[in-house]
């Protein structure tokens, strides 16, 4: 079929019947009756796909019309999870920021919120799949949450307006708990409105395929994922931009109006999509309160075992034919699907305990890198888009060259050994991460320990010195130039002396220092020697550079680098750091002189010493306090891509996978716990990484590479002993058996009006 075809057919489908009957018949109905000839029946209200099945519990389900053999409402399925993607993730990748620029919360709480309602967002499933498999159905589901999901991101987005209560326009918020208590309002609708329909659009749009279309309903399942993550990369770069324009009724904000608008409009399209293509859908009616049944089945299984642990009572196959005395058969051979492939999720979460570290630690890798690809310059946490972009790019590669030349070699590649194949690549991934943080431990400086101290003599005046440091050598010293730090024992003091020029006289330091913390002693000359507390400690975060002034005027001054000023800066004393992203940036005293720093890289920290300010500008001596980083950033990539791999193979299987096991009423379950088994894995991320303190960052990178590569062993193990099934034969045969069972029904009631006697010398 041709992209024509497929146009007409989705406007014969759009418009009202009254209205196409005359001009599509012959036209679009011929080709709908060539398109579906000798397909099986849609079978049964639950999806079980049975053919010619007439008893059925729901009345057949027309076949979808199709478009290159796809059923042409997946297409609305797909857009719609794309625009949802974009909006989820979109308004995420701001989520931090806006916490910490906006409610002025600090890094802890700003990221233990983060953390909760990410959680939060993959614990919701379980409620969308009871909801949908057990009352509303997947459709009515789906509409449902996402208005509740539409009304929270245009909540948070009101919430971010600086305007909504700055009453004296003053450009901050005079009701801050205003703000925070909209924004907590519209996450927590958020989280329900995602982590509800997560189970519920993958496997609505599973449901849309006949029974004799797997392979079609495979390659969904990669065409979604395919969406997913490209919603995911394009929301993560374009909001952040949206961020960093200026707007505002009364004053010039970072227009987080704009950068959560924009989420929430996309959201709104999610929703019309959807709604646009209701008509085509085929729509799996819920069958009852599946889970209570499951639940009281389970509960009854067990309690009915447990009274009868005798020996003297004989054995069952499997323990929930304890159940038998009180539920049917179907019910029973359904849960035993389902607690089958529950049992395989269980070592599944490690898998994600590593993949989410993407964002956190892998991020605080690159912070420590230098992001210099020639003309592009990458921030750290720009890094993460390498995985939405691998994923752009090896989901059709794989499923489209790799999978089929697998298949060609006559390999068996089932769903199990893709998923152990996929926490293999992750689990090489890591080793790859520690690898490449050792080269960084190389070039990462040294800071004092314990009682240990780290002093340096820098020389910012117009003669060279030379510095006496205790048990050690004299150091020559030369104009603009530092000592370089020198690590010195706390307890000894430190009785450091400097001479100036050619004069013998030694002028001591004073001994203002503290342990655990570097120092610098600026020497302008024997009457101005000045000691200095260095408040680094670590490598500046995110790859940002630090920068203080030191004043070498006979005045105090205001200095603005880059929109942040250093305010009143005493003669002959220095500020505090401030942090700054990479390149030139202008420096300027107001109304006195201005002019520009040198350009910065990644992860340094420089002490600028201002020397001469008038209308000619600005004169600076630069001292480099901490190097910037020399481990370049695209050394991630390799890392990036094993990850990326493994995510193509484990993840999109997963789907696929649990809606093949599962039967058909509880998809949405199986869907569910799959995406819990995400919560549980941010869980471990969180215990391994409070219970092991660990000194070095490589060695965290093993611990858990070993861990998944243990469970990636077990898991194989589990997988070679699990049997595949198809759940729509069970219920098939289940179906043809009640067949059976009401037709000799109807055949007793017909015995016992039209041949009494013979049913009496039966019962006799």
């Amino acid at each position: 079929m041709n992209l024509d075809e497929c146009y007409v057919l989705l406007l014969a489908h759009l418009r009202p019947r009254h209205l196409t009957n005359g001009w599509a018949k012959g036209g679009v109905d011929k080709l709908e009756l060539s398109e579906f000839e000798g397909l099986k029946s849609a079978g049964d209200g639950s999806g079980s796909g049975r053919q010619g099945s007439s008893d059925l519990a729901f009345p057949p389900v027309e076949a979808s019309p199709s478009c290159f053999g796809y059923p042409i409402s997946i297409f609305f399925i797909i857009i719609n999870e794309f625009c949802e993607r974009f909006s989820y993730y979109g308004m995420r990748a701001i989520l931090v920021l806006y916490f910490q620029r906006f409610f002025g919360w600090d890094d802890n709480l700003s990221t233990a919120i983060y953390h909760t309602f990410v959680a939060l967002c993959y614990l919701t499933p379980v409620l969308g799949a009871l909801i949908a498999d057990s009352w509303l159905g997947k459709f009515k589901t789906i509409i449902s949450l996402s208005i509740v999901y539409t009304v929270g991101q245009a909540i948070t987005a009101i919430s971010s307006i600086n305007d909504l209560s700055d009453n004296n326009h003053d450009g901050k918020p005079d009701n801050i708990t205003l703000h925070v208590s909209l924004s907590m309002i519209g996450l927590v609708l958020i989280a329900l409105g995602t982590g509800g329909i997560k189970p519920c659009v993958s496997a609505f749009g599973g449901d849309q395929f006949e029974e004799h279309q797997e392979k079609q309903r495979n390659r969904f399942f990669s065409i979604f994922y395919l969406a997913v993550n490209a919603g995911s990369l394009l929301s993560t770069i374009i909001t952040p931009m949206l961020r960093v324009q200026l707007c505002g009724i009364h004053s010039l904000q970072a227009c987080y109006p704009l950068a959560f608008g924009v989420p929430a409009a996309l959201m709104a399209v999610s929703l019309i999509v959807f709604l646009i293509g209701s008509s085509m859908y085929k729509k799996v009616q819920p069958q009852g309160n599946v889970m209570a049944e499951v639940a009281k089945c389970i509960g009854f299984a067990i309690k009915n075992r447990f009274k009868h642990r005798s020996k003297e009572f004989p054995k069952r196959e499997h323990w929930l034919d304890w159940a038998k005395e009180k539920y049917d058969e179907r019910l029973i051979a359904q849960i035993k699907m389902v607690v089958k492939v529950m049992f395989l999720y269980i070592p599944l979460p490690m898998f994600w305990a590593l993949f989410d570290q993407q964002g956190s630690r892998w991020t605080l890798q690159a912070t420590t890198m230098n992001g210099n690809l020639g003309a592009i310059e990458i921030q750290p946490d720009q890094m993460q888009t390498v995985n939405a972009i691998l994923i752009v790019i090896m989901v059709p590669i794989v499923d489209a060259v790799i999978y089929p030349l697998i298949a060609k070699c006559g390999f068996n590649f089932t769903s199990l050994k893709k998923i152990t194949v996929g926490m293999f690549l992750a689990s090489m991934a890591f080793v790859v991460a520690a690898i490449i943080q050792l080269e960084i431990d190389k070039t990462l400086p040294v800071f004092p320990k314990g009682n240990e101290i780290q002093v340096q003599v820098l020389n910012v005046g117009n003669e060279n010195l030379t510095a006496y440091f205790p048990g050690r050598e004299k150091i020559n010293v030369t104009v603009s130039e530092s000592s370089g730090f020198l690590t010195l024992d706390f307890n000894s003091p430190p009785n450091i002396n400097i001479s100036f020029g050619q004069q013998p006289q030694q002028y001591p330091v004073e001994n203002y220092f503290e342990k655990g913390y570097r120092h610098s002693v600026l020497a302008w000359n024997s009457n101005n020697i000045v000691t200095l507390k260095d408040s680094l400690k670590t490598k500046p975060e995110k790859g940002l550079n630090g920068i203080r002034f030191v004043n070498g005027l006979d005045h105090a001054v205001n200095i603005t680098m880059d929109g942040i000023t250093y305010e009143n800066i005493v003669s002959y004393n220095a500020s505090d750091y401030e942090f700054f992203s990479s390149g030139e940036k202008t420096i300027e005293i107001k109304g006195v002189c201005s002019g520009k720093s040198p350009k910065l890289e990644f992860g340094s920290a420089y002490t600028y010493v201002l020397t001469k300010c008038d209308t000619n500008g600005l004169t600076l001596k630069t001292f480099e306090d901490i190097s910037a980083n020399t481990v370049n950033i695209a050394l991630q990539i390799p890392q990036y891509f094993l990850l990326t791999c493994g995510e193509v193979v484990f993840s999109v299987t997963g789907l696929e996978f649990s809606y093949s096991q599962a039967p058909s009423n509880m998809k949405s379950v199986l869907q569910a716990g799959w995406l819990v088994t995400v919560a549980v894995g941010n869980i471990i991320v969180l215990i391994v990484a409070g219970a092991g303190q660990f000194s070095e960052q490589w060695a965290e990178y093993v611990l858990f590479a070993a861990l998944l590569l243990a469970v990636c062993i077990i898991f194989a193990i589990m997988a070679y002993y699990y049997t595949y099934i198809n759940p729509a034969e069970i219920e098939a045969q289940f179906d043809d058996e009640d067949k059976k069972r009401n037709s000799r029904k109807v055949g007793d009631e017909s015995d016992l009006y039209e041949k009494p006697e013979s049913f009496s010398q039966t019962a006799m």
